[in-house]
């Protein structure tokens, strides 16, 4: 029989917390104290229907996997649960005039149109998370600048009729030598969340890193390919080993051809944006209180598993436990992508995680360009498969990295915005534009294949320069949201 909203509505505090997700009903109050987000959140919905809350931030086999069976109390009757009226949100009325009035997606020539609408179509809290970086957001902005500094050295005539910018990734044939990386959290963004960027990575033949955060459960994302379609995993790696070691067999055992590990987040960086947009209401807002770290905003809500102790002893291990090709995630310098060679890692994202960790680190691009002259001295520029991340909104952006040495380029944020304001039409369209431009640029530097490009077409006396100022980036400047001080308080109501 169906409990009704009354019988929720009675455990509604500390000591008796219940919940609806999904018009089931579940005992929270054991689970209060170890919520990564803290407990206020929870509280906020005691009592009530929490579905709109836990949707976007928690895959939907979240309670099957972390709640013992014992706290699953069974099917609600809906219509007993008392709706709660919203105030009227002036903010929100106006994103949702804006979603009527955004432009026809026929307008969006470039990866940053799509950025520029979602930035006005978005809800304020999931354009916090999706466009935060950490700090100042100087990495975040120095990914993307650092290709302004690569000038390229085209040549002419060369039979460019024909062009195939296809090519090879850990041993998968693609259509370009792009992948959708790992971004977490899609249905903050469209409520159908990461299977739509399997949908088009599909339609493009393109390969699709699924993030260990996604807000649509793993089997869900791999139930969404089709036909040969390939996919990796990206993998946060938990403290209990055999959580890991269960992860990366189950992903193996379901098709996936590639273990991307994150070794560049022992902690998550500490994203002032994200964090201000959590400051919405006394009392319901993650970071206030004592509960948690509120240092983090959505980030920390959803990441306290994270082992900070994975270290260098620990690849072995992982190299045991799988045959997936196992390339480790955000390497950032020469020395270390000599040491994955060493413990026989198969590749290495040059990457610095969007610029949401260390701010000031260097961009994925030039961290490519000291390391690969060295792996060419040392015989060693075949022992392992190069990528980057960060920045990339062009072809040329590709290209680049390309003749300096890259099997292939990572693309996280443009492909959330196109999801975020157009759906899959968007996404599609902006892997169109991207393979547009490819075969334009690559006619125009001279090259008819990804194979022709080499360090020959790009002159880099520039990118190790930061002192230089660059030719500024209009539309990048357009669309970037600047971080904000805190404002003046309402004036208290007599």
């Amino acid at each position: 029989m169906a409990l009704k909203g009354n019988d929720i509505a009675q455990h509604n505090n500390a000591d008796s917390c219940w919940v609806i997700i999904h018009g089931k009903a579940y005992d929270v109050t054991d689970f209060l104290p170890e919520h990564p987000g803290g407990s206020k959140i929870i509280l906020k919905y005691a009592g009530k229907d929490a579905t709109e809350e836990f949707e976007p931030i928690h895959p939907p086999d979240t309670l099957d996997k972390y709640l013992e069976k014992s706290k699953h109390l069974g099917p609600v009757d809906m219509g007993t649960v008392t709706k709660e009226e919203k105030a009227h949100d002036p903010h929100e009325a106006a994103r949702l005039e804006r979603v009527e009035q955004k432009p026809h997606l026929s307008q969006c020539y470039n990866l940053f149109d799509f950025e520029a609408v979602a930035r006005r179509v978005m809800k304020t809290t999931a354009w916090g998370y999706y466009s935060s970086a950490a700090d100042d957001e100087i990495t975040m902005r120095e990914n993307h600048s650092a290709f302004h500094r690569i000038w390229f050295r085209p040549q002419v005539l060369v039979d460019v009729e024909h062009v195939d910018f296809s090519t090879t990734m850990l041993g998968t044939r693609c259509s370009i030598p792009f992948y959708v990386t790992a971004t977490a959290l899609g249905k903050l963004g469209h409520h159908e969340g990461e299977v739509i960027l399997t949908r088009a990575a599909h339609k493009h033949n393109v390969i699709q890193m699924i993030p260990t955060l996604a807000s649509c459960s793993f089997d869900e994302i791999v139930d969404a390919k089709q036909g040969d379609q390939v996919q990796w995993l990206q993998l946060y790696v938990n403290k209990d080993r055999e959580i890991t070691r269960k992860i990366v067999q189950h992903a193996e055992a379901r098709g996936c051809k590639g273990l991307f590990i994150t070794v560049d987040a022992p902690q998550l960086g500490r994203r002032e944006k994200d964090m201000r947009s959590k400051f919405t209401e006394q009392g319901s807002n993650v970071q206030s209180g004592q509960d948690t770290d509120n240092s983090q905003g959505a980030a920390r809500a959803i990441s306290s598993f994270i082992d900070p102790s994975l270290s260098w002893k620990d690849i072995p291990w992982f190299k045991s436990i799988t045959k997936m090709p196992v390339v480790l995630k955000g390497v950032q310098r020469v020395e270390d992508v000599i040491r994955a060679i060493e413990v026989q890692a198969d590749g290495v994202v040059l990457s610095n995680h969007g610029g949401r960790q260390l701010d000031t680190a260097r961009s994925g691009i030039e961290i490519l360009a000291e390391t690969m002259p060295v792996l060419r001295a040392r015989g060693l520029q075949d022992k392992i498969e190069i990528f980057i991340d960060g920045g990339i909104r062009r072809a040329t952006d590709i290209i680049k990295a390309l003749c300096l040495g890259a099997r292939g380029v990572g693309i996280g944020r443009p492909f959330l915005y196109a999801m975020s304001a157009y759906g899959q039409d968007g996404v599609e369209k902006a892997m169109q534009l991207l393979k547009d431009e490819m075969e334009m640029n690559m006619r125009l530097i001279g090259c008819a294949r990804v194979e022709d490009l080499n360090p020959s077409l790009v002159d880099t006396r520039g990118l190790f320069v930061h002192s230089n100022s660059t030719a500024a980036d209009a539309l990048s400047q357009t669309v970037y949201d600047p971080l904000v001080v805190p404002s003046q308080r309402a004036k208290a109501k007599l």
